[in-house]
């Protein structure tokens, strides 16, 4: 029988790169999404004994990892990132199927509050779907749509001509910022593991 913390070992390897990822598009910024990750395995390990469901775990630690998130943003306001911020990621991060396309959607989802980011994140990268994003963050299944449909509208409007056309690996062409999101879920967005 596994100890505990083989357990939790074995769960943080595989959740880390997801958590990660999730980390970064939440906050913009590597070291802050690492900073995040780590405090929320140490809060997911400090539960360890308490989580009965071991089925939910990834869906504790991203619960864990939003109201570490939300906590984060309470106590320390940020400035929204720049396209020039984000250029010194150079060689940290991951090659992208179109690294324009990335800066640029980092970027504009940089400029959305807290929370609408947490939904475009949930409902675009985690793929999860409205009444999971609502159960997630404690809200109305409403509020996630519309609180949604404005974020892309927004985004659509910040991201203008960047969305024009981009193609994904395969080539095929990506019509939807989603769609964009997607083509990197889970592949590219992490310059390495936690």
């Amino acid at each position: 029988m596994a100890s505990r913390q083989d357990e939790f070992t074995a769960f943080a390897q595989h959740a880390s790169p997801r958590l990660l990822g999730t980390a970064y598009l939440l906050c913009g910024d590597w070291h802050t999404a690492e900073d995040l990750t780590q405090t929320t395995l140490a809060k997911v390990f400090a539960s360890w004994h308490r989580i009965r469901n071991h089925d939910a775990l990834h869906a504790y630690a991203r619960r864990t990892l939003l109201n570490t998130y939300f906590v984060d943003c309470r106590r320390t306001r940020r400035a929204p990132m720049l396209i020039a911020d984000v250029a010194d990621l150079g060689e940290a991060a991951a090659p992208a199927v179109n690294p324009e396309l990335r800066l640029a959607l980092t970027a504009a989802l940089a400029t959305l509050p807290p929370r609408v980011r947490a939904i475009v994140v949930l409902r675009y990268w985690e793929d999860l779907s409205v009444d999971q994003v609502a159960t997630q963050l404690g809200c109305s299944a409403g509020n996630v749509k519309s609180q949604s449909a404005r974020a892309l509208d927004k985004l659509r409007q910040l991201l203008g001509d960047a969305l024009a056309d981009p193609e994904d690996s395969s080539g095929r062409k990506i019509t939807d910022h989603s769609d964009a999101m997607e083509a990197d879920n889970g592949r590219d967005i992490a310059p390495h593991a936690v």
